[in-house]
């Protein structure tokens, strides 16, 4: 009997476990799930509010019922804007999502509730600049990552007597003085893109001679 008894008493104790671990590894699955879904939303928000506001942009700025507040305004030079109720304030460095914050929180003290869009209805800080011998020279804006074969494709092509070997970038460096980064056309058309193709970052300058 006592024998009898042990068994049942065991195996009470093995099904009793058993279940507690299957709980916890739902509880753990449950949880990876919730991290995944945040991780996800967080890297998508990321992607839609990587533009960030520079100088020359020119912002659309609306605050609902408000349109003696609400107006376009340009980006200093020094990356600032101005508002009614709210003063200057830091607009280069940030996304749109970031300023509308700002903004709305500034605002709190002087409304109920202020619902603030922000809009960059020109990009003008992100643009680069092509010469030379291309079909359509000039300057161009950056509304996504570009590279110099973009550029070159934006700027219409190529003409006939381009020097495709002896391309170059001037880029600003932080102390104001521009670095010439060589780029060889030739190599990159031929597969060597990933190695040879340059990114553009914004006011680089292409020369085609």
């Amino acid at each position: 009997m006592k024998s009898g008894r042990y068994k049942v008493l065991v195996l009470i104790l093995a099904l009793q476990f058993a279940f507690a671990s299957f709980a916890d590894s739902k509880k753990a699955s449950a949880g990876s799930k919730d991290a995944n879904s945040a991780a996800t939303g967080s890297a998508a928000a990321a992607a839609t509010n990587e533009y960030l506001i520079g100088a020359d942009d020119v912002l659309a700025i609306n605050v609902w019922k408000e349109p003696e507040i609400s107006r376009v305004v340009p980006v200093r030079p020094d990356g600032r804007i101005s508002l009614p109720l709210v003063g200057d304030l830091r607009a280069s460095g940030q996304t749109t999502v970031q300023l509308k914050k700002e903004i709305t929180q500034q605002l709190a003290s002087y409304l109920s509730h202020p619902e603030v869009t922000v809009i960059v209805q020109e990009p003008k800080s992100h643009r680069f600049d092509i010469f030379g011998e291309v079909e359509h020279p000039g300057s161009y804006v950056m509304s996504t990552r570009m590279t110099v074969l973009d550029a070159i494709a934006m700027a219409g092509g190529l003409r006939d007597f381009a020097k495709r070997d002896k391309m170059y970038i001037l880029r600003s460096s932080s102390d104001g003085s521009r670095i010439r980064i060589p780029f060889n056309y030739k190599k990159v058309i031929k597969g060597d893109r990933v190695l040879h193709d340059v990114e553009l970052q914004p006011h680089d300058m292409v020369v085609v001679p």
